[in-house]
């Protein structure tokens, strides 16, 4: 079983405050506690989930068993006063257990009613596979502003996650047939379960089909007007739609750069999917996992270390375009670029390198078995790229 790359310091984070892991649906947020549980409190934890009946009777009483260290709170976020009863649980009894919550929203943003649990709480957010994560690569101490460190190419990993998505259970078994069967069961559940328990929507059906847009939408600006003639509803409604899908880890939208230095496009964002699997155009999917290793790089240094770190693409007026820049405190630390093969540097990453300083360049290829310098541009390939993330 693979140990995943948050577990050392949630287990750190413990002995200071509630911990709460988000992510997707089945992106392992359950078993990563539980083996949080079994290394560190054997025998001395508890697993709740709000969902069984029995275990939401016992938190709504406040009935903690007197000899458990640790308590596994799952899906406590479906209580409209969650988080003023966390609040209070918390602040009575932190000196006697420890608390972990986990859920299938963003609980990082998604907050209803009650008092505000600031200080009380270390937020993570647990992300699909990674080529390094797969690799068996232990996580380095990224120097920020530095230079990157990438290890040899790993493309069995990098094949493995492209062709069947980052989620546990699919990288498990690999069978397209396995695969087929959790891309129509997923969206069932998280439309139908998750959803539906804890948002009004009351077109569910026309939210499915927005479901079986967004996979071609991915890597394109998107267009909240070009959906809402799909559906044929207001552009409040499909705003909406998108916002609650995006809250319930189904895409992700990254947003264009802002600067004097160029004519930034203060439009559109760009869409990606969290699970890539479902993405049918080669080019958009390899486009997909690289902003989705991205993504978690972000998201790892900002809850492991507090830094403000975020992933833009960058455009300007005259069309030019870079796929990805990684920024650490609003500063840009390295610019990516992603092509299926390598016929050339690109213009436009030269370009933007030089008017925005950036320090680092990447064209990254599909191409396997290259890694060159060219015009302070980096040509590396994907699987060695990939694996020099977290």
């Amino acid at each position: 079983m693979i140990k995943r790359y948050l577990e050392k310091y949630i287990l750190e984070d413990l002995n200071e405050k509630m911990v709460f892991i988000s992510g997707p649906r089945q992106v392992g947020k359950t078993t990563l506690a539980k083996n949080v549980a079994g290394d560190a409190f054997a025998g001395a934890s508890a697993y709740l989930n709000w969902d069984y009946g029995v275990d939401r009777k016992q938190i709504l009483k406040g009935l903690w068993q007197a000899d458990t260290r640790l308590f596994i709170l799952d899906e406590i976020h479906k209580y409209k006063k969650w988080k003023t009863l966390l609040k209070g649980e918390y602040d009575k009894h932190k000196d006697k257990f420890h608390v972990l919550v986990t859920g299938s929203a963003r609980l990082d943003v998604y907050r209803k009613g009650g008092d505000s649990l600031l200080g009380r709480y270390r937020s993570y957010r647990l992300n699909p596979f990674s080529t390094a994560e797969l690799a068996g690569i232990k996580s380095q101490e990224f120097r920020i502003g530095g230079s990157l460190d990438f290890p040899s190419a790993q493309p069995q990993a990098f094949e493995t996650l492209l062709k069947f998505g980052g989620f546990p259970e699919q990288v498990a078994r690999q069978t397209e047939r396995s695969l087929r069967r959790w891309h129509q069961e997923r969206a069932d559940r998280l439309i139908k379960e998750d959803i539906r328990d804890v948002e009004i929507v009351r077109d569910l059906s026309a939210l499915q089909v927005l479901v079986q847009l967004l996979p071609d939408k991915v890597g394109s600006l998107f267009s909240m007007n070009a959906l809402r003639e799909d559906l044929q509803v207001t552009h409040k409604t499909v705003s909406l739609w998108v916002d609650i899908l995006e809250k319930f880890y189904y895409h992700f939208r990254i947003y264009p750069w802002q600067s004097t230095a160029i004519k930034s496009l203060r439009k559109e964002p760009k869409l990606y999917l969290w699970d890539w699997s479902e993405v049918q155009d080669p080019g958009a999917r390899l486009e997909n996992i690289v902003a989705s290793h991205l993504l978690k790089f972000c998201h790892f240094l900002s809850d492991r270390d507090g830094y403000k770190a975020e992933l833009y693409y960058v455009r300007d007026k005259e069309q030019r375009e870079v796929d990805f820049m990684v920024c650490v405190d609003h500063k840009p630390w390295f610019c990516v670029e992603v092509k299926s093969s390598f016929k050339g540097v690109s213009s436009s990453l030269s370009y933007f390198g030089r008017k925005l300083k950036v320090p680092f360049l990447f064209l990254v290829v599909q191409d396997q078995n290259i890694d060159v310098l060219k015009e302070d541009i980096r040509i590396i390939s994907v699987a060695k790229f990939l694996g020099g993330l977290v």
